[in-house]
């Protein structure tokens, strides 16, 4: 019965297909994927973070921001400075400018390093990031109104302390109507359930969390490898 629903269901979107005379020819197909970047399926927003490296006390630390609490996405939490991507630009530019706006720096300031991995959150968002050097005394940084203040972490507690790692579940909730009759087992589909680590680093009075603790979680991995 279910297959017999998709081959009639395939036949009118080939036969509409035809009758247009449109992405059946294999031209326009070759045409369509020739110069096509793949991407995920389904993000909903791109956004790109800095993991900005400093000197201060004759070593290496990472800076952190503390986002105002008049903020309305993660108010009074530790990030690392980034920010949505806009339309035509690329995400090392985007960590840049919004380094730039938040820490109140000059692109001459941050010296990037290179592109660390990016993170597909449960929720749809891509996040790219970059290891950058940033070329000022923390001392002189002053930040922008959506920044409560900025503070560092030795690289060498970072390379010395492991994160707390608690796990969260994501399972599924089906929407009303939801069609269980066209899919195997109905109502007792056996749904897969995700497993998401939330890393946590405790420093002096701060807590870095989420992910931002994540982000930097990685970074400090490959610097012990």
């Amino acid at each position: 019965m279910i297959d017999h629903f998709w081959r009639l269901l395939l036949s009118y979107f080939l036969k509409d297909f035809g009758e247009k005379g449109d992405y059946v020819n294999i031209d326009e197909i070759k045409e369509i994927f020739k110069d096509h970047s793949p991407k995920p399926i389904g993000v909903e927003n791109c956004f790109s973070v800095l993991i900005p490296l400093i000197q201060k006390d004759n070593s290496l630390h990472l800076l952190y921001e503390l986002r105002s609490k008049t903020l309305k996405r993660q108010p009074g939490e530790v990030s690392f400075p980034g920010g949505e991507i806009e339309t035509n630009e690329t995400p090392k530019n985007a960590a840049i400018r919004e380094s730039c706006e938040e820490l109140n720096l000059q692109p001459h300031n941050i010296e990037i390093l290179g592109a660390a991995d990016y993170l597909l959150t449960p929720f749809n968002y891509l996040i790219y990031s970059y290891v950058g050097f940033l070329n000022i005394n923390v001392n002189i940084i002053k930040p922008n109104e959506e920044v409560e203040e900025v503070f560092t972490v030795p690289l060498e507690y970072l390379l010395s302390h492991d994160p707390l790692v608690h796990n969260t579940y994501l399972t599924n909730e089906t929407d009303e109507g939801f069609p269980y009759d066209l899919i195997p087992n109905g109502k007792d589909y056996n749904w897969r359930v995700g497993k998401y680590p939330v890393y946590f680093y405790i420093y002096k009075d701060k807590i870095i969390w989420g992910i931002t603790a994540r982000l930097t979680y990685e970074f400090i991995k490959k610097l012990r490898h």
